[in-house]
């Protein structure tokens, strides 16, 4: 089987457990026709780059998978019926990174950094 790596944008105004479903959806199809997802990412809520169908900002997802070509033929054309999606992209891939993605660990930094606020500034200078 070949190995894919499929990103996709959904509307900003979907909660992310709607987002979650929309990942079953697509491992459901992936499944229904021999496929199989390795490794799933939820990058969260960002902005794009420019407007897409009204919307400015988007959840993002990433999707390792390991399948043949009908079975993403038939995930892509279940994706573009679906409205809660924006934009997906589907790269063929040699090998997949089992580690976290560049985006994750950006992510999972700003969470780890102390946060800085007016107060404790102000006392720093005193």
């Amino acid at each position: 089987m070949a190995l894919y790596e499929h990103i996709f944008i959904a509307r900003q105004d979907i909660s992310s457990q709607q987002v979650e479903g929309l990942t079953d959806m697509i491992t459901a199809v992936l499944e229904e026709n021999g496929g199989k997802i390795t490794k799933q990412e939820y990058w969260g809520i960002k902005s794009l780059a420019y407007r897409v169908k009204k919307n400015r900002k988007g959840h993002y997802s990433l999707l390792n998978i390991d399948a043949e070509h009908g079975a993403i033929a038939e995930m892509e054309r279940r994706i573009c019926l679906n409205d809660d999606i924006i934009r997906f992209m589907t790269l063929r891939v040699d090998a997949h990174e089992m580690e976290e993605s560049v985006q994750l660990r950006n992510k999972n930094r700003d969470e780890r950094r102390p946060r800085r606020d007016a107060n404790s500034e102000e006392e720093a200078r005193s």
